[in-house]
């Protein structure tokens, strides 16, 4: 079988870690009391995601995590005006 990206690398350490940030902040969201962090973490999971589309020069993954970063970003935003 033919691994079509290297294990251990910087791309793989992020991919993994952007998974972790958006799976516990989907499972903040299911409680909807902390919504704030849950956005955080959702942010950070995605910027980390849209990073690795670039590097893999995958332009759908790369869009998808672009548009999220953005509107979470938004919801950051808005979070701290409150």
């Amino acid at each position: 079988m033919n691994k079509k990206h290297e294990t251990y690398t910087l791309d793989w350490y992020v991919k993994w870690f952007a998974s972790l940030f958006l799976i516990t902040g989907m499972i903040l969201r299911t409680t909807q009391q902390y919504m704030f962090v849950d956005i955080t973490l959702s942010m950070i999971g995605a910027a980390g995601w849209m990073w690795v589309g670039i590097i893999w020069k995958d332009r759908s993954l790369t869009l998808l995590n672009a548009t999220a970063t953005t509107i979470l970003l938004y919801g950051f935003i808005i979070g701290l005006t409150k």
